[in-house]
């Protein structure tokens, strides 16, 4: 990802586009313009924001930085918000800003023709665009498929000292959490988790593709990540770690033996949106076959509907089977995942 200081150009921008006051766009005043705030922060998406000013010539403001930070503005703008339409990269974050009241419920035939009911919200205050599997990068001179093919196993015994894992805090190891408590309940989820702390062959550090560099170094055999940094090691420039992925290989834990545990990138219309129909468009436009493909391969996240298949490279990492929760359950449960975590000396 970028970095969150392009936050500062993107809202000096807007603020241009507002008028040399600095005001804030009103409602209606033009039907030309989107604004989008959004906590993804890839090239990939900029092509497709150009690609759908191409298409309907209506321009998009992005203003970017952290679900949080953009939360926190949208909150503190109140009414006067600006926002027409939130983006972020994870259902818990879509569900902060739903608890918030920052989004409103949208109708689109097209979005819920396009958008299966387990990876959108039940009253249309936010869509999965994108998906993506937090699975198991894991050495295959060390370990067998077999070893790591559920997800009790990585908090099993066989692999004291020799897991890999990012922060409690990242807010893709909350949803996991939230999804396994939501399929087991607190207390063997409880138990997981202090077989993970058990488990881990150093302490927290760095992000998904530092714990699939230190499988590769020896530090561990396992590590927990989501399915696209790994194919972006595997396809990308740096020879290096294109090396990493010729020894480290991905396996696919079944939850209750119905699949992986999935998340989602997607977006909602922001609750006081100035341009409400051109975010509507925007959204519809993101959820399209074009776009869902354009972001598959460019970002090597899966695409949301079942009806667009991968493109290559994904194609190559995308024959398994996501499990069919509804991802809108990982949001509620992400505070008590906190506190599951913490208790287990998850830091």
């Amino acid at each position: 990802m970028r970095t969150n200081l392009i936050i500062c150009v993107a809202v000096a921008a807007l603020l241009a586009a507002c008028g040399q006051d600095g005001a804030r766009p009103a409602a209606g005043t033009d039907a030309g313009v989107v604004n989008l705030y959004t906590a993804r922060h890839y090239d990939t998406d900029d092509a497709l924001y150009e690609r759908f000013t191409e298409e309907t010539g209506i321009r998009v403001n992005v203003i970017e930085g952290n679900a949080d930070q953009l939360i926190a503005r949208m909150t503190s703008e109140g009414s006067a918000s600006p926002a027409d339409l939130f983006v972020a990269a994870d259902a818990g974050a879509l569900w902060r800003a739903q608890s918030a009241d920052l989004l409103q419920a949208t109708t689109s035939e097209e979005l819920n023709a396009a958008i299966p009911a387990n990876l959108r919200d039940p009253e249309g205050r936010w869509f999965g665009l994108n998906r993506r599997a937090r699975i198991v990068a894991y050495d295959s001179n060390k370990v067998q498929p077999a070893d790591i093919d559920t997800y009790e196993e990585i908090a099993s015994p066989r692999f004291r000292g020799q897991l890999c894992v990012r922060s409690a805090d990242s807010v893709y190891n909350l949803s996991l959490v939230g999804a396994l408590i939501e399929a087991w309940g607190p207390e063997k989820t409880g138990e997981w988790a202090r077989g993970v702390v058990a488990n881990m062959a150093r302490r927290p550090e760095g992000g998904d593709r530092d714990q699939i560099r230190a499988v590769n170094a020896g530090v561990c055999e396992i590590a927990l990540t989501n399915s696209y940094y790994y194919i972006r090691l595997a396809n990308g420039e740096d020879a290096a770690d294109r090396a990493v992925t010729e020894k480290v290989k991905l396996a696919f834990p079944s939850l209750d033996g119905q699949g992986a545990h999935v998340n989602i990138s997607g977006g909602g219309v922001a609750a006081n949106a100035p341009n409400r129909d051109n975010a509507v468009r925007l959204l519809e436009f993101l959820a399209s076959p074009e776009a869902q493909t354009m972001v598959s391969a460019g970002n090597n996240e899966y695409p949301a509907s079942p009806n667009v298949p991968a493109p290559a490279p994904t194609d190559a990492y995308a024959d398994f089977t996501a499990h069919p929760m509804s991802v809108a359950t990982y949001g509620p449960r992400q505070a008590e995942a906190q506190s599951l975590m913490s208790a287990a000396g998850w830091r």
